[in-house]
């Protein structure tokens, strides 16, 4: 019992060092995450991310939830558990850094879609997302996507920053 106690008390520690300023004044956490998840379109994905502008779809009106419940509301408990499992599992801050990478290849997995949508169409898939089917072999392709984006971008600050005149990287 005091071994499952022990990891209890690390996983919740684990989650709340790497979330605890998601719940204060202004949400910096949230923000921040929210930016980085924008910027890492414009870099990975600059037609997604152009389509999304032109629709008038600011990421926060659909990424706020996606940082926010970490997921929990867009896919099923046991696909929950697996991504949770990853997070937890990376050693820096899977949480609040790799759980960025992950929205990215959500976006990349549904990017052909979103193309074809308009501003309603857009809102309405994006905050219902279709993977209530889903399994955990619909989200290994997602982390093995977000762990090639993390190892691209993580180290790499100048990837990230929003330089006019610079290509996509695809």
């Amino acid at each position: 019992m005091s071994v499952i106690e022990a990891d209890s008390y690390w996983c919740f520690s684990n989650l709340m060092d790497n979330i605890q300023d998601h719940y204060t004044v202004s949400q910096p956490g949230l923000q921040r995450m929210i930016s980085r998840l924008e910027d890492l379109i414009i870099r990975t994905e600059k037609d997604l991310h152009d389509h999304l502008i032109s629709e008038e779809i600011m990421y926060v009106q659909f990424s706020f939830r996606w940082m926010n419940c970490i997921l929990i509301r867009e896919v099923p408990l046991h696909c929950v558990f697996r991504l949770w499992d990853t997070y937890f599992s990376e050693e820096r801050g899977g949480f609040e850094n790799f759980h960025v990478y992950v929205c990215v290849a959500f976006l990349k997995t549904f990017k052909d879609r979103l193309m074809n949508m308009n501003f309603q169409e857009l809102i309405t898939f994006l905050q219902a997302l279709p993977t209530e089917d889903w399994e955990e072999d619909d989200v290994e392709p997602l982390l093995s996507q977000a762990f090639i984006l993390s190892t691209l971008f993580e180290n790499a600050p100048s990837h990230l920053q929003n330089i006019v005149g610079t290509t996509s990287f695809g």
